[in-house]
């Protein structure tokens, strides 16, 4: 399963939150001004290229080169990250029917309202 550490996490929370994509330099301050999961502390432009182009590689983040400096983009939105990583632990698990019946179980009345409506509105695959 690909995870994310504290700080690729407050990157991308960053980059989900920004409406167009950020430079290295522009992330800094919003990890700096944000409450992010990281202790706030300012981070050096080198560590948040490192973590960038691990992100990438990741297929988390995409870099556009048209201008200096790059601007990174969140390749999938927070829910899709978040859908992605429900489906993954799904897979992992000996008894998937046994693992949703848990979950059903623990969410709360708004959240089955909402399952039901989106399960009553998909069509059949």
């Amino acid at each position: 399963m690909n995870t994310l550490g504290v700080l690729e996490r407050s990157i991308m929370n960053a980059l989900w939150d920004a409406s167009e994509g950020l430079s290295a330099p522009e992330l800094g301050d919003r990890l700096l001004n944000a409450n992010a999961e990281a202790p706030r502390k300012e981070h050096a432009k080198t560590t948040l290229l490192t973590v960038l182009s691990r992100l990438e590689a990741k297929g988390f983040v995409a870099r556009s080169r048209v201008e200096r400096p790059h601007r990174y983009f969140a390749v999938n939105s927070r829910e899709e990250h978040t859908a992605n990583l429900m489906h993954q632990v799904l897979e992992l698990a000996p008894d998937r029917d046994a693992a949703l019946a848990r979950f059903v179980g623990q969410v709360s009345a708004s959240e089955a309202e909402t399952l039901r409506e989106l399960l009553g509105s998909r069509t059949p695959s």
